[in-house]
């Protein structure tokens, strides 16, 4: 298996709305990825100028949006003159349709971190400018799904959409990598026979297995669920979960690109193209690769094990966890989709690659006992 060999575009991530102001590049996909095959920004269509799209459920729609929610996208896209699928887009990002069990997304006056909360993971502020009573109890309530909804519709509508969904969403979350994954399950969600089911660029034939192997010189192999594993022919190689986000599914490909690499400190301050890579330029490959982190701040930080104690989101992630330790030497490794990406092998691991250093998939669930460690994920995932 060849090690990566320079740089292509992956997708942006999928991420609840946490307020975040990190910029971050526009990294579009259809269907898993495009990558490298363009960036498409939706404007207006011919169909818009209606001011409203009629789009059927895709069975993927029918079988993943509960019935109420889907009733709820295409009232508000109605009412508003929006495509109901980028609604359901946001739904689906943001709390998976009122499902995440975050209490931020179900549990009344909860809110997270950066202090959104209901399905649609309002800001008190931004409630207080479009928030709506749209069921008529009297009460505009942003944990209430027919208000949230509806509410995003209204906001989504004042920022440009159906002109130019791509700035309506950034105006919704500002951040790039968001656009992108809202855009992708919008495309999934809209039956084949709508305009939204094509994909934008390269082969609209081509499946997913085609599409990423196209961006990466690693083998790429979907599995079902939520969980990776690793191929049984190859220890090297993370079988990429169908049922996570698109970022979690690049971050794989990405762990699956440093698999031949040995330990040592070439990655930094650019983990690109570097002929080794120590624990933090593993982490900030992965995390660069799969858009959840510029490349520019991370060749102006050079962030190192102990900077990865405080960043991001505090706690276990639902897809990705960060694990990093100042003491009793500094280190840092992630999870991620339930496999381990980690330099240290002695000891640590009962695997194909436990007796190799350098950056390796670690299939054993228990974590290193020599250190404290420092629990953290990328935010929203």
């Amino acid at each position: 298996m060849s090690a990566y060999r320079g740089p292509v575009a992956l997708p942006g991530t999928t991420a609840r709305a946490l307020g975040m102001g990190m910029s971050v590049m526009l990294m579009l996909f259809a269907v898993v990825i495009v990558g490298a095959l363009g960036a498409v920004s939706w404007t207006t269509s011919p169909t818009d100028t209606a001011g409203n799209t009629t789009e059927t459920p895709s069975a993927l729609a029918v079988r993943d949006i509960p019935p109420l929610y889907l009733r709820l996208y295409e009232q508000a896209a109605e009412r508003y003159g929006l495509r109901w699928t980028v609604l359901a887009g946001i739904g689906k990002v943001e709390c998976d349709h009122g499902r995440d069990s975050s209490p931020s997304c179900g549990v009344e006056g909860s809110d997270n971190a950066a202090g959104a909360g209901g399905p649609m993971q309002f800001l008190a502020s931004t409630w207080a400018a479009y928030g709506i009573d749209a069921d008529g109890d009297g009460r505009a309530d942003r944990w209430d799904a027919a208000d949230a909804i509806y509410a995003a519709a209204r906001l989504l509508r004042a920022a440009g959409a159906p002109r130019d969904y791509s700035r309506a969403i950034y105006a919704y979350n500002h951040a790039w990598w968001y656009v992108a994954e809202v855009q992708d399950w919008a495309r999934l969600y809209a039956a084949p026979s709508t305009p939204e089911s094509t994909v934008l660029a390269g082969d609209a034939g081509a499946g997913p297995d085609l599409l990423l192997a196209r961006e990466t010189a690693t083998p790429v192999h979907f599995i079902s669920g939520a969980r990776a594993r690793l191929d049984p022919a190859d220890g090297h190689v993370a079988m990429i979960p169908a049922g996570v986000p698109a970022v979690v599914q690049a971050m794989l490909v990405a762990g699956n690109e440093l698999q031949d690499l040995p330990y040592g400190p070439l990655g930094h301050p650019d983990p690109l193209g570097a002929t080794q890579e120590d624990c933090s330029s593993t982490v900030n490959y992965v995390l660069y690769r799969s858009g959840t982190r510029p490349l520019s701040e991370i060749l102006r930080d050079n962030p190192l094990a102990q900077d990865y104690v405080g960043w991001g989101e505090r706690g276990p992630g639902r897809w990705v966890t960060i694990y990093a330790t100042e003491a009793p030497t500094p280190h840092v490794f992630m999870t991620i989709a339930g496999l381990r990406l980690d330099t240290s092998h002695d000891g640590t691991d009962v695997g194909p690659n436990r007796g190799q250093n350098g950056p390796r998939w670690r299939i054993l669930p228990t974590l290193p006992s020599w250190a404290h460690w420092s629990v953290r994920h990328p935010p929203g995932l």
